[in-house]
């Protein structure tokens, strides 16, 4: 059985932009769209009967009417909802495992909330075995017009980040993956600590193996000569996707990292943290 893309929808301002995003990733991929929302009852002391009733009326309404409008604009995609019933990481946890990536609409964008300024964002990047995609609320730019995406897509090149002492394979191939998908450039950045020529053949040899595999994807190479989240952040605007890499402790739980961590806060769009296997 092919792999969805699966979203998780919750109650933030990029819920329903993930959804779009989720729709056309879902397209691009030839993949069904998976819709949940994981829902918790919250005791007394911590949240009111009234915001209680309210979020588990969200988790059974909103995701039913996305899907609707999806339906509309993607007619011949298979897209199915599903109302989970637990703690919303480990819910989504189990959710990515079962899916080619899991996307998150998240509310924030800037210094002080970004991307994992939300305590389920970040336990679920952090636990998930599979990509997870976060999309901010700010990603629907008018100037690009209406599509079927709903101006969720985004026709810039795809951005990855690599260290060149432990370079991610999985990272670089869901990059070059998703650029070919698009049929866009792919701007591969990372820091310089060597002599150029070093860090040109260590660079040239991490990326051989998917030259060959993607001989379509065009590679504009960028050495970070200033702070590599910097640049990446900077690299992010216009982008259609930023593609991160994320080590694994021993006990499997994803290293988020100050560089991944930067970006993920001040970075404008979607972006990926593919975790090692």
């Amino acid at each position: 059985m092919t792999r969805p893309v699966t979203v998780g929808m919750n109650n933030t301002a990029g819920s329903v932009g993930a959804a779009y995003w989720g729709a056309h990733e879902a397209s691009l991929r030839n993949a069904p769209l998976r819709l949940v929302s994981a829902w918790e009852w919250q005791p007394y002391s911590r949240a009111s009967l009234t915001s209680n009733e309210m979020a588990e009326q969200w988790s059974r309404r909103v995701p039913l009417e996305t899907a609707a409008e999806l339906r509309r604009r993607y007619p011949g995609l298979d897209i199915t909802t599903e109302r989970l019933t637990g703690p919303p990481p480990e819910m989504l946890r189990h959710a990515a495992a079962e899916s080619r990536l899991l996307a998150i609409g998240v509310g924030g964008l800037g210094r002080r909330a970004g991307f994992l300024g939300g305590s389920v964002s970040s336990a679920t990047v952090s636990a998930a075995e599979r990509p997870v995609v976060l999309v901010g609320s700010g990603r629907r730019p008018a100037e690009r017009g209406e599509d079927a995406s709903g101006g969720y897509a985004c026709p810039g090149p795809v951005v990855v980040g690599v260290d060149l002492d432990r370079p991610s394979d999985e990272a670089l191939g869901f990059a070059f993956e998703a650029a070919s998908l698009r049929s866009a450039r792919l701007d591969v950045i990372h820091g310089r600590h060597r002599p150029a020529a070093r860090d040109e053949e260590m660079l040239q040899n991490s990326l051989a193996p998917w030259f060959e595999r993607y001989p379509d994807v065009a590679v504009r190479e960028r050495p970070a000569i200033g702070k590599p989240a910097r640049e990446l952040t900077e690299a992010g605007t216009g982008a259609a996707l930023v593609v991160l890499g994320a080590r694994r402790h021993r006990r499997g739980v994803a290293r988020i990292g100050h560089l991944n961590h930067a970006v993920l806060h001040r970075c404008r769009a979607p972006v990926a943290v593919v975790p090692q296997r």
